[in-house]
């Protein structure tokens, strides 16, 4: 099974994404932890990577499409793949696509979890983060017994800057000017499917597998 996840930011990606490699014994691909581990490594393609990142300039399409074909050819690959963060707009759709049909791994389906901005606004600037343990809660759908203060060991909880309103919105206009028209452009290709990411975790996940 090759896949592909789409869905905005908190939409619940990464929860679904986890539940699929344990029953399906796929992998996922992170085009972020393979460019950290491509640094790491030192390997000629992370070594071009760090060099757009120390001057502070995006990784080049180029880049990220090879490291996500060296991540294809390894053994773990062979029974299908599921990608999560990229492509992130047509362009690299595009690319990605003429690079899978090199190697004659085309993708099967485009899943698209779905959830309504209002929703996600609530999702992420409603997240508190047990400064202590690391703790998540949410003030609108799962609260802590004491406001202000983590269940689990007692620490004091706060906003992340990165979970502020204003940054969120920034994210999910980003999401909604370049990653939103892959849904199009799947959907033209006759691979897309969609699955309504509100309720209960294991339902959603049922409903993601009777479509795949």
């Amino acid at each position: 099974m090759r896949l592909v996840l789409l869905g905005a930011p908190g939409a619940g990606k990464g929860t679904q994404a986890k539940k699929l490699i344990d029953k399906y014994g796929i992998p996922q691909i992170s085009t972020g932890d393979i460019l950290r581990k491509a640094v790491a490594d030192g390997t000629p393609l992370g070594k071009e990577a760090k060099g757009c990142m120390d001057k502070g300039e995006l990784v080049p399409d180029s880049v990220v499409i090879g490291l996500v074909k060296e991540r294809l050819g390894q053994d773990d690959c062979k029974k299908g793949f599921i990608l999560d963060g990229f492509p992130r707009n047509t362009s690299q759709a595009e690319t990605l696509d003429g690079t899978l049909a090199g190697v004659n791994m085309p993708l099967e389906v485009a899943l698209s979890v779905d959830v309504d901005f209002d929703v996600l606004l609530k999702r992420l600037t409603g997240r508190r983060t047990c400064k202590q343990c690391g703790q998540m809660f949410n003030i609108y759908f799962s609260t802590s017994s004491k406001e202000g203060v983590c269940d689990k060991c007692g620490g004091a909880l706060y906003q992340r800057d990165d979970d502020k309103e204003e940054t969120i919105k920034k994210r999910l206009d980003v999401y909604r000017a370049q990653t939103e028209p892959l849904i199009g452009y799947y959907a033209a290709k006759g691979i897309l499917k969609r699955v309504e990411g509100v309720g209960d975790i294991e339902e959603i996940f049922r409903k993601i597998c009777s479509i795949l």
